[in-house]
C-alpha cells in the first residue's frame, strides 16, 4: 500500500486507515488508537468515524483508555461488560473466499464508515441471467456452490503477456463446493480444454447462439460471453447449481499475492519456463507480484507440459494462499488486513446479488468456517479426445460420479459425518409407482444415433409400456429428467430405471408427462448412480494443509 497523505469523502487529508487500527489482544476487535480518536474527534466533531460492519449501523468512536489505577480499574470492569454484550458486532472481520488466480482469500479490517465505502467502490458486478428455472438444476441441500472463474484477458496489459488486447477466455475455472454442514469443501478444477456442450446464453440484450463441441474456456468471451454463460455451462456439465460467482484476472494474482506478504511454494526440480517466464531453482520459495502470476501461469517446463499439469500447480498455490490467509502473521496485522481487503474487492468481478461488501463478507464468513485440512482440491476425471490429441473429453463413469458427490454434497475429506436418525426402510424409499400409467418421451442428445430408441426399450422392459422416442436434440453431456407438478416420484422412477443421475431431475417440465433427455453420460445400465459414497479410483487431489507438495511431482 502506497504511504502518504490521503483524503477521506470530505476531501479533508486523513492518515491511512490501516495505520489508524490495533488489534485489542483483550477483546479480539480493532480499535482506533487514542491519538487517531482525539484527532479524528477535534479535526471531524460530527462526522461517523467507525460504524458496524453492517451498512447502516450506528457509528461509534472508541475512547482512549483512562489513565492510572482508578482508571484502570474502570477500563477493566468496562471492557468486561463490554465483553457479555458483543457477540456478533465484537467481529469484525472481512472474509472472502475465492480460487485459482487469487482465488480463496480471508481478509479482515476494521469497521471504519471509510473503510466501508472504499471497499464498496471497488467491486464490480455482473447482473448474470442463467436461464429458465426449469432447466437448472434443482435447488441444493443448503450446500454453498461458488463458481470461480480466473480469466486471461489482457485489457490494458500492453504486450507484456503475450495476445494483447484479448477479453479473455476462462482461463483457469474452480467450482468450490462447500458442504450443507460447513465442515468440509471440494474444489473442482474444470480443464480449460475440455470438450463440452455450451448452451445459448445471453449477455445483456445481446443473445448468443452455444455450441454442441465447443473448448470449456470459450465459454467466457467468446461471441461477446460473460460470467453467465460460464455459469450455465458448468451447471449443464455437472448437474450442480451455481449460487454465485466470482471473477478475477492476471492482476489480482500479483496485488493479492504482495498484499499477505508472499505465498510459499516449492519446485522439485529447477524450473526454466520462457513462455510464463517463470526461473526458480529447486526447493522452497516465497513468491509474489510478477513471480506469483508466472508461477501459475507455468505449463510447458513442468510434468507434460499441459494444462493438466498447470491445474495441480495452480491448486498448491491456492492451498499455500489459504494458508497464509489464515495465519496470525496475517490476521494481527491490520496493514496487511487492510492491504488484502483492498486488493481482493479490487480483484473481484461477483454476481449483483452480491455486489456489498456486507453481503461478500456474511458469505465469506460462512466459508471461513471450513478447516483448512478439510479443503480437498480436485479435477475434472478426463481423457484424450480421441479426435484431437490437444483436447479433452470427460472420462465415462468417472466423471459422472464426482459429479453426482458434489450434487450429493458427499465429502472428499476423510471427516466425520454429522449425526443424524438412520431412517426407517419405508422412509428411505420411494412409494411404489404404477409404471404402466407414466407418460414417457425420450430424446437423443448423446450424439450417438438410436440412443432414444435403445432407452425406450429397457424402459418398457422395466414396465413404462408408454415410453416412446422424441425428436432428437443438440449433443450434451448429462442427461436431464423433466417433469410436471405432481409428477416427481415418477420421475425418480424413470431416472432410476435409466441409470441416471438424481442431479438429473428439472422440475417444471412442460408435457403432461415425464421427459428425458440423454446426454453423453447415459449408459443404460438400468442402475442407479445417485449419491455415490465412494471416489472414483486414481481421483487427482491435493489437500489444502498438505506443505509437501512440489511443482514438478506431477509428471
Amino acid at each position: 500500500m502506497n504511504s502518504g497523505h490521503r483524503s477521506d469523502d470530505s476531501g479533508q487529508p486523513d492518515a491511512d486507515p490501516a495505520d489508524q487500527w490495533v488489534l485489542d489482544p483483550e477483546t479480539g476487535e480493532f480499535r482506533l488508537r487514542p491519538d487517531a480518536a482525539r484527532r479524528a474527534s477535534e479535526g471531524r466533531a460530527g462526522v461517523p468515524q467507525a460504524g458496524a460492519a453492517r451498512a447502516g449501523a450506528a457509528a461509534e468512536v472508541p475512547r482512549a483508555r483512562p489513565a492510572g489505577r482508578a482508571g484502570a480499574s474502570a477500563a477493566a470492569g468496562g471492557r468486561s461488560a463490554r465483553r457479555r454484550s458483543r457477540v456478533v458486532r465484537g467481529r469484525r472481520l472481512l472474509t472472502w473466499a475465492a480460487g485459482a488466480l487469487g482465488l480463496v482469500l480471508v481478509a479482515g479490517c476494521g469497521g471504519a464508515l471509510y473503510v466501508y465505502r472504499h471497499l464498496n467502490r471497488n467491486i464490480s458486478s455482473v447482473n448474470v441471467q442463467v436461464g429458465d428455472e426449469s432447466e437448472r438444476p434443482r435447488a441444493g441441500n443448503a450446500a454453498l456452490n461458488l463458481l470461480v472463474i480466473g480469466t486471461d484477458s489482457r485489457v490494458g496489459l500492453g504486450r507484456d503477456y503475450g495476445d494483447e488486447g484479448s477479453t479473455g477466455h476462462a482461463d483457469t475455472t474452480l467450482l468450490f463446493h462447500i458442504s450443507k454442514d460447513r465442515s468440509n469443501a471440494t474444489v473442482l478444477s474444470i480443464p480449460r480444454d475440455l470438450m463440452v456442450t455450451v448452451p445459448d446464453c445471453r449477455s445483456g440484450e445481446k443473445r448468443i447462439p452455444g455450441s454442441a463441441r465447443a473448448m470449456f474456456n470459450t465459454s467466457l468471451g467468446q461471441e461477446g460471453r460473460d460470467p453467465g454463460c460460464t455459469w450455465k455451462t458448468v451447471e449443464k456439465l455437472t448437474g450442480v447449481r451455481i449460487d454465485h460467482f466470482m471473477m478475477v484476472n492476471f492482476e489480482a494474482v500479483k496485488s493479492l499475492s504482495t498484499a499477505v506478504g508472499g505465498v510459499e511454494v516449492c519446485a522439485a526440480t529447477a524450473i526454466d519456463d520462457p513462455y510464463s517466464h517463470l526461473r526458480m531453482t529447486a526447493g522452497r520459495h516465497v513468491v509474489q507480484g510478477e513471480e506469483a502470476l508466472a508461477f501459475v501461469r507455468t505449463r510447458h517446463a513442468v510434468g507434460l507440459g499441459g494444462d493438466l499439469t498447470r491445474i495441480p500447480l495452480q491448486q498448491q498455490f491456492i492451498s499455500s494462499m489459504i494458508r497464509k490467509m489464515k495465519s496470525s502473521d496475517t490476521l494481527t496485522s491490520p496493514a496487511k488486513l487492510w492491504n488484502l481487503a483492498d486488493a481482493a474487492t479490487k480483484a473481484l468481478t461477483v454476481d449483483s446479488a452480491i455486489d456489498d461488501v456486507n453481503r461478500l463478507k456474511d458469505l465469506a464468513l460462512d466459508v471461513s468456517r471450513v478447516n483448512t485440512r478439510n479443503i480437498t482440491f480436485t479435477t475434472v476425471p478426463v481423457l484424450d479426445d480421441p479426435t484431437d490429441s490437444n483436447r479433452l473429453v470427460l472420462k465415462p463413469g468417472d466423471a459422472q460420479q464426482l459429479f453426482a458427490m458434489i450434487a450429493a454434497d458427499r465429502s472428499l475429506t476423510e471427516t466425520a459425518p454429522p449425526t443424524a436418525p438412520t431412517p426407517s426402510a419405508s422412509a428411505s424409499e420411494p412409494p411404489p409407482i404404477d409404471a404402466e400409467a407414466v407418460r414417457v418421451t425420450v430424446r437423443n442428445g448423446t450424439g450417438t444415433p438410436g440412443q432414444a430408441g435403445r432407452a425406450v426399450s429397457l424402459l418398457r422392459a422395466r414396465g413404462f409400456t408408454l415410453a416412446v422416442t422424441g425428436s432428437n436434440t443438440e449433443a450434451r453431456p448429462t442427461g436431464s429428467v423433466s417433469y410436471p407438478a405432481g409428477q416427481e416420484d415418477r420421475a425418480q422412477a424413470v431416472a432410476a430405471a435409466l441409470g441416471l443421475p438424481a442431479t438429473a431431475l428439472r422440475a417444471g417440465g412442460r408435457s403432461a408427462g415425464v421427459t428425458v433427455v440423454l446426454g453423453a453420460d447415459f449408459v443404460g445400465t438400468g442402475t442407479p448412480s445417485a449419491s455415490p459414497t465412494g471416489a472414483p479410483k486414481d481421483l487427482q487431489r491435493v489437500r489444502a494443509d498438505d506443505t509437501n507438495v512440489c511443482a514438478s511431482k506431477f509428471k
